[in-house]
């Protein structure tokens, strides 16, 4: 998956006000957001690769699984996916998220579902993947070329046993976790909260599935399905679905965005932050640290509306290095004008912020400064090489 790529329509408040009209026509209040909860061994093996690639960021959380499983791995199997793992991230992007995304649009219940879409990706893969948001001609030439690397990997995982190996892997906690989070979820109406401040309306059901091995990320895949870790606080689940789901919150190559990130990629601060973070955090671009930074914002009122989630302060003092300092900014912003009581469509909001001079530097960074209850020369603080680490906390399990 691309560190942020992918495309909306704009929808207007009469647009909206149509569609959720034909949705209660009857009187009543629109249907609650419908929740499917899952386990799934296919894209359990996919995430897997990310520990398998040795890479600190994924490999600290399984270090006890990568002993017990790389002794039984053909000696080809990791070299193969650390290669992989290296075009990818030359190409800035996350390598299991991406396949996740292109997997889950084919059969991939178990490994050998997993094996048959990709072996036939152009018959059952591409269709759901050109045909979403996601689609990017280029990376599909990519996923194609890699794909007979990715076919050994995927054949190491099956003759090494990944598939009993996973199963050994649900213990009894786990299962009862799962019962806990489909009572959790059961009235949790995060849609309905996320189309009043989008300004349009999202399908109802969302599809969760839950992975041993995908820590440090939660992902979104096709539609409005997304992938966990089985033993995520609440809150963090409950935070991966309200964040998930709005991205993008409106078109990235639209004119309003194009007007904000005109006045935001002349800001002194934001240059710094990009140059300084660290890469592996991703959004390691303008246009991605903006969409991902709207987002946040909103997801921030989705949690505290549902009575979840950590303090905006502390939150955003702390996640990802500190980094997303424009996040604290329009939250701050958007409480101000009362749009998280009043709803609104962000687009627009955004657009009329950038109009009348709310995203210059002195302005937003005031407004960030109020929320995380720091000095404005102090919002950002450069890392330390030897001791920096991210979490990816707006979207971590």
């Amino acid at each position: 998956m691309n560190r942020r790529t992918a495309l909306s329509l704009p929808v207007t408040a009469g647009l909206l006000a149509a569609c959720m009209g034909s949705r209660v026509a009857s009187g009543g209040p629109p249907p609650k957001t419908r929740w499917r909860v899952r386990w799934c061994e296919g894209l359990d093996a996919v995430a897997f690769c990310g520990p398998l690639t040795g890479q600190p960021f994924y490999a600290d959380h399984y270090r006890a699984e990568l002993s017990a499983f790389l002794p039984r791995l053909a000696p080809d199997v990791v070299p193969t996916l650390q290669g992989l793992a290296a075009e990818s991230d030359a190409a800035d992007t996350l390598l299991w998220p991406w396949l996740a995304l292109l997997i889950s649009g084919g059969p991939h219940e178990t490994l050998d579902d997993v094996l048959a879409s990709v072996e036939g990706a152009e018959r059952t893969l591409r269709p759901a993947y050109e045909g979403g948001a996601h689609w990017e001609a280029p990376a599909w030439a990519r996923f194609i070329d890699m794909r007979p690397r990715l076919l050994l990997v995927l054949r190491g995982l099956q003759e090494a046993g990944f598939a009993t190996f996973w199963r050994d892997g649900h213990t009894a906690q786990a299962n009862r976790r799962l019962h806990e989070l489909r009572t959790l979820l059961e009235n949790l109406d995060v849609v309905s909260e996320q189309e009043r401040l989008l300004g349009r309306s999202l399908p109802r059901e969302i599809d969760v599935t839950l992975l041993q091995f995908c820590r440090p990320h939660g992902v979104r895949v096709h539609g409005q399905h997304f992938l966990a870790h089985v033993l995520s606080s609440d809150d963090a689940l409950v935070l991966t679905a309200a964040h998930e789901i709005l991205h993008p919150p409106f078109a990235m190559d639209g004119p309003a965005a194009r007007r904000c990130l005109a006045l935001l990629q002349e800001d002194t601060l934001l240059k710094r932050i990009l140059a300084e973070k660290s890469r592996d955090s991703g959004y390691n671009s303008l246009v991605g640290l903006f969409e991902e930074d709207v987002v946040q914002a909103l997801d921030q009122i989705v949690q505290e509306r549902l009575g979840r989630g950590r303090a905006a302060s502390d939150r955003w003092r702390r996640a990802d290095q500190g980094m997303h300092v424009l996040a604290a900014a329009l939250y701050g912003m958007l409480k101000g004008d009362g749009y998280d009581r009043r709803g609104g469509v962000i687009e627009s909001w955004l657009a009329d912020a950038a109009l009348h001079g709310r995203l210059a530097s002195s302005q937003w960074q005031a407004a960030a400064s109020a929320v995380l209850r720091l000095p404005a020369d102090r919002l950002w603080t450069t890392p330390d090489p030897a001791t920096a680490s991210v979490s990816r906390a707006a979207i971590t399990a």
